[in-house]
């Protein structure tokens, strides 16, 4: 199989490498990025647009340039690189394909020009406090009233929640609150009368938000994919999440490494470089180990992520369960090789470290996955 990048590829590669060098190059631009109106900057998120990496996900017929999650993965490598804080996670990989997979005519041809342009930043409301990683435990209801529906629940640690203008909620038409069927999406305005959204900052910087339904009314038209039948939606729509998150992993612990040999080559002790330590040297090529076993498992995630759910839902597992294992691993010996600067505040080491520990908790942690993964009975089809 060729994993060679195609030319195209290569060009949005090149492109948005250099990108993300000019704007997140100097780490203080970040934390000054971090301190704008959202934790992030509109100024970038303009660059995103001109470059044209909102359209990425869109076929040519609805304005965009039709690319897949293998162009995705490109772009959230650069990401992860980066530490960049821009809502391009939430609009343009969740909330495109909620719109690609359970969107209305009606629905794509209204929102996904808003996408393009970035003048719409959706963020994918799910989560709910007892439910932990199991998507099918939603205790939000969604009741009939005057043609439409009326929404009542808490939606926890909701990504860029407090920066949307669209949410996508889950919530239950129907039955018990960890029943797999009953469970329906809805587009609401983020600014409807009954919403509630409190912001703050997460560990990684990244903007994250409690968001209250209170009687919120929404139109029969507001509605994602087939009544009751959500959850197959939204168990596709994560799954390309955890294939993006993969690859923003792969970027940040790529990035890590290399400012951590960096180090080891220029931190002396003893009156040499402790790069020239030979234990030392066998942990960064741990760390570089780990890396590759991440970047391989990352390719699959990609190119499974719109498979059948047969197919995809087992390799996801397995992807996130490497990219868990590795995210701490190599996060782990960075800041143990780095010594003390590593914890540091003003010191890119320890930011790393931070947004690999939240990726390897969203969407599911190791065990939670690797259970998946035991329950489909692995990945490799019995031999005769």
């Amino acid at each position: 199989m060729d994993f060679d990048l195609s030319e195209e590829q290569s060009q949005i590669k090149d492109s948005v490498d250099r990108l993300i060098e000019d704007r997140y190059g100097d780490f203080e631009r970040r934390q000054a990025y971090a301190k704008e109106t959202g934790g992030w900057s509109r100024a970038v998120w303009r660059d995103y647009v001109n470059l044209g990496l909102t359209a990425l996900p869109f076929g040519e017929s609805e304005g965009g340039i039709g690319g897949g999650p293998l162009e995705t993965m490109i772009v959230m490598e650069a990401i992860g690189r980066g530490l960049t804080l821009e809502p391009f996670f939430s609009t343009v990989v969740l909330g495109a394909a909620a719109l690609r997979l359970g969107g209305t005519s009606e629905q794509r041809e209204t929102l996904i020009p808003q996408i393009i342009a970035g003048e719409l930043i959706i963020a994918l409301a799910h989560g709910e406090r007892q439910a932990r990683y199991d998507l099918f435990d939603v205790a939000t209801t969604a009741r009939e009233a005057e043609g439409g529906f009326v929404l009542d629940g808490h939606k926890a640690m909701v990504l860029h929640g407090d920066s949307a203008d669209r949410l996508i909620v889950s919530a239950r038409t129907s039955g018990g609150r960890r029943d797999k069927s009953g469970i329906s999406l809805f587009l609401v305005d983020a600014k409807a009368p009954g919403v509630e959204i409190h912001g703050y900052e997460g560990q990684d910087a990244q903007r994250v938000a409690e968001i209250t339904l209170n009687g919120v009314k929404i139109g029969a038209d507001a509605m994602l994919g087939q009544r009751g039948e959500g959850l197959g939606l939204l168990e596709h729509i994560v799954d390309i999440g955890i294939a993006a998150l993969a690859a923003e992993a792969v970027g940040a612990m790529e990035a890590l490494h290399l400012l951590t040999v960096d180090y080891l080559k220029t931190r002396k002790q003893f009156g040499v470089p402790i790069g020239s330590f030979q234990a030392l040297q066998h942990r960064a090529v741990d760390m570089m180990i780990a890396l590759e076993q991440a970047r391989s498992m990352a390719v699959l995630a990609a190119m499974v992520a719109n498979s059948a759910p047969g197919e995809r839902r087992a390799s996801i597992s397995a992807a996130k369960v490497q990219i868990n294992r590795s995210a701490r691993f190599v996060g782990q010996q960075a800041i143990q090789l780095h010594g003390g600067i590593g914890m540091t505040m003003e010191y890119k080491a320890g930011h790393y470290f931070k947004r690999l520990t939240m990726i390897e908790s969203q969407f599911g942690d190791t065990d939670y996955h690797l259970a998946k993964v035991s329950e489909a009975g692995g990945l490799l089809e019995e031999v005769a």
